[in-house]
């Protein structure tokens, strides 16, 4: 038997080195790779859908990322994978759902769950990229370093965060900070940004993959207090809401809602606008960063074969359906922009009103650089509507949030089945706040059992050490 274990332990780490040499080592590029575009690949943390372009909240002030959008085809309702970090980009950077790998929370480790070259970046690389980061991609950041030719290392004199700046308000564990005194390269995005910038202006032998993972307006909101002056607390409006919003829900709903948790405290302090003007100074920063790329990237001598795709990792609540954060299946938590600008495919000003998910990114990318799609990868390209918005597309978004949650949205509805049986159900022509429930209704069920198709066929139980959400 211990013969037996030991020839079992030898190739579980001799198929780990393989996959460890197979990311590690680049294939020489070739007439076919030099051929190709590069890609500048922009990741935004709890950035929800309160940006300018899509129109639900008319306050926010985003001028760059509306720019960007003007660029290329912007997607009104993208979805994320999972309302989590760390699930969410495993799965669009793996290409595998939540489901698949097992990875639910932020509590997992995702590496032994997904092989070194399964991943977007190790297979572009792979096939001649220069690969290079900085900032959060994965959860964490790089994920593997072996996995990139270059990742930006935080260099000295910038703060990890600006919460090193001064003491933070915290009500109920939400948390900003107007920073006085102080300019953009407070924040250690500042710095992710300035990497990418030299990048794109560099001239490159091979088609780049360049990451840049910008933080912000993920908490604790502490950015100059430049940005909170442009939102001043007598003209926040909060968002819709409703008190009885949850005595229609399913006991697993209302559990994630955590009604007496942060909301609470928000309401109970006074807090609510504050909160609501910190998390829009966070956001109006980042779009000042994203302001900085467009304008390297104008320079870049590459940008004529750029892609850029933009996409937020989920949404985020402050205040709707009694909830803060992310960490539901609700329309809040799980939708999040996604912008397309690929040369040749897309053209500038396109509107996309299909619902698509983050799953799709992975092998679009694939599709538009030539490449086959490996066959791990579950999502599906959406080059058709790139081209052409306004194409048929038949397929929902699907959310998942811990072991056997899902979500299903297509264009006019929205499914969640807990796994606990529980469900709901809404008619977004109706009801955007989602504040009826109508699963119940008799009248419904073949809308229920058709949007029921798509949930979810594999579910994979996480860790036993690592089932509870961190919130």
């Amino acid at each position: 038997m211990v013969a037996v274990f030991r020839l079992r332990v030898s190739c579980l780490l001799a198929g780990v080195l393989v996959g460890l040499l197979a990311a590690a080592a680049p294939v020489q590029a070739d007439d076919a790779t030099a051929k190709r575009q590069s890609v500048l690949f922009i990741a935004i943390d709890d950035l929800n859908h309160w940006v300018g372009h899509l129109g639900r909240n008319p306050q926010i002030r985003t001028p760059s990322i509306d720019r960007l959008a003007a660029m290329g085809v912007t997607f009104t309702h993208a979805y994320c994978a999972a309302p989590v970090c760390n699930p969410s980009r495993t799965a669009l950077l793996s290409g595998m759902r939540p489901g698949t790998t097992g990875v639910y929370n932020n509590n997992i480790d995702f590496r032994p769950h997904v092989a070194p070259e399964l991943t977007l970046n190790s297979h572009l690389r792979r096939h001649g990229y220069f690969t290079a980061g900085a900032g959060k991609i994965y959860h964490g950041g790089a994920g593997r370093r072996e996995e990139w030719d270059d990742y930006f290392a935080r260099r000295g004199g910038a703060p990890r965060n600006a919460a090193a700046a001064g003491d933070l308000v915290n009500v109920g564990g939400i948390t900003w900070k107007a920073l006085e005194n102080a300019d953009d390269t407070a924040v250690i995005d500042y710095h992710t940004v300035s990497y990418c910038i030299e990048q794109l202006e560099k001239k490159h032998d091979r088609p780049f993959f360049l990451a840049c993972g910008i933080t912000k307006p993920h908490m604790p909101w502490s950015v100059p207090k430049k940005y909170f002056d442009i939102y001043p607390l007598e003209s926040i409006q909060l968002p819709p809401f409703k008190e009885d919003d949850l005595d229609d829900l399913p006991q697993a709903g209302v559990r994630m809602a955590r009604p007496q948790g942060d909301h609470a405290a928000i309401t109970k302090a006074g807090a609510w606008k504050q909160a609501i003007q910190a998390y829009m100074a966070a956001t109006t920063f980042t779009d000042g960063q994203v302001g900085r790329l467009l304008e390297a990237l104008k320079r870049c001598p590459h940008k004529d074969n750029t892609i850029v795709v933009f996409w937020g990792d989920h949404g985020w609540h402050l205040g709707e359906k009694h909830h803060w954060r992310k960490f539901t299946l609700w329309e809040e938590a799980t939708r999040a922009p996604l912008i397309w600008v690929a040369p040749g495919v897309t053209k500038a000003g396109g509107t996309c009103d299909r619902t698509v998910d983050f799953m799709s990114i992975y092998p679009t990318l694939c599709d538009l650089a030539g490449l086959s799609i490996p066959q791990h990868v579950e999502g599906q390209s959406i080059r058709s509507l790139l081209a052409d918005p306004q194409a048929k597309w038949d397929k929902p978004a699907v959310t998942t949030h811990g072991y056997q949650n899902h979500a299903v949205r297509s264009e006019r509805w929205r499914y969640i089945r807990y796994a606990d049986g529980g469900e709901e159900l809404y008619d977004h022509s109706q009801d955007p706040y989602e504040w009826t429930n109508l699963a119940g209704s008799a009248e419904l069920e073949s809308v229920k059992k058709d949007l029921a198709r798509w949930l979810p066929k594999e579910n994979k139980p996480a860790p036993s050490a690592d089932r509870e959400t961190n919130r």
